[in-house]
């Protein structure tokens, strides 16, 4: 019976990943607790499993004493001296006690620390297994939809998905497969709580580095990320070899890799430009699709003025200003646009061209 019952903890340790060591000690506390439920006593007692062989010894302390009241926490003089004569009133034993003899709501006690406390270990193991890929991405299955939000299976645990963070005009189904984005993992009394986004920018990188070999190696890199979900992303990258077009590597042959993103974000745009050392000159990428004409920067409130062909003014701010805004969250300037014509109106723009740090014109 010992050799089995260590082969059955070793099985749950593959089986489960749950430490035997873990195990033992579950079965070391349910044993004290079907004691205690056995014999009603509250006294100090010991159990103890040998991790090798399996043998199981539990160990009831008790008080030496001249007349004994309770058997369970006392012993008699005479006793405790026919296990040794030194025995003296006052002093402490431990007394081994045959675990056969408990009764069968004890074994149920036991039964029921032991599933608790692999209960417990088992959220501890998913928890530690979770926490390590808190801003990375995973396969989610939608399991069912609320007001609130969608909670969705990941595997060995689930997921929640607030509402708002999910892709606007999204639709979600159950059954339905989707990327999503580890934002956190919570320790709850229901175990691991795992909460998801559809949103962070964060997801719109992992997706880039999973697609794009390129991005994998290092050779490219991704510089910096804007994102307003549902509709609108640029991503800056930049290759460390000259022999590798950056914005090339990520859109791929007949745009393939970055059609494949935008179909997994429910037909988000992404606009893929290549990150510029000189400010100015990136500011103007950014503004892409937009052609620039000129672009003034002040390094020291760093902010820039942009000058645009007059047919490209709305596209160059976007609709309801998304494409300046996004262009502005991604190079960390503030932007200001222009026509060329109110440019020639504002008188201030020669003052603005000769304290310009830099400047880049088409």
């Amino acid at each position: 019976m010992n050799a089995e019952f260590i082969e059955a903890l070793n099985a749950i340790e593959k089986e489960r990943g749950i430490s035997k060591d873990i195990l033992i000690d579950a079965f070391e506390s349910a044993l004290i607790a079907a004691y205690k439920r056995n014999y009603g006593a509250m006294g100090n007692v010991r159990a103890t499993v040998d991790r090798d062989t399996g043998e199981v010894q539990i160990f009831a302390s008790k008080t030496v004493t001249e007349t004994v009241e309770n058997p369970y926490a006392e012993i008699s003089l005479a006793d405790a001296k026919k296990i040794n004569s030194l025995y003296e009133v006052g002093d402490v034993l431990e007394e081994e006690v045959d675990p056969r003899k408990f009764g069968r709501i004890a074994a149920q006690t036991a039964k029921q620390v032991v599933v608790q406390r692999i209960r417990e270990a088992e959220r501890g193991v998913i928890f530690d297994e979770f926490v390590e890929k808190e801003n990375e991405v995973l396969t989610a299955i939608v399991q069912r939809v609320e007001k609130n939000g969608i909670y969705v299976e990941l595997g060995k645990t689930d997921g929640f998905l607030a509402a708002s963070e999910t892709i606007a005009g999204e639709t979600y189904n159950t059954s339905d497969r989707l990327k999503v984005y580890v934002l956190e993992v919570r320790k709850t009394n229901k175990g691991p709580q795992v909460i998801v986004s559809r949103t962070h920018p964060g997801l719109v990188k992992r997706l880039f580095e999973l697609e794009v070999p390129e991005i994998q190696t290092g050779i490219v890199q991704i510089k910096s990320i804007a994102r307003e979900a549902g509709f609108r992303t640029k991503v800056a990258v930049y290759s460390s070899d000259p022999q590798v077009d950056a914005v090339g590597a990520c859109v791929g042959q007949k745009g393939i890799r970055v059609e494949r993103i935008v179909n997994e974000l429910h037909n988000e745009k992404i606009d893929i430009i290549e990150w510029d050392p000189d400010p100015a000159v990136y500011i103007a990428k950014s503004l892409s699709p937009a052609r620039v004409m000129m672009v003034y920067i002040n390094e020291a409130e760093k902010a820039a003025k942009v000058i645009v062909p007059d047919n490209q003014l709305s596209l160059a701010i976007g609709k309801e200003g998304q494409n300046v805004r996004l262009a502005a969250k991604l190079t960390g300037w503030k932007i200001d646009i222009k026509s060329q014509s109110q440019a020639e109106e504002d008188m201030d723009i020669a003052d603005a061209g000769d304290e310009a740090d830099k400047g880049f014109e088409e």
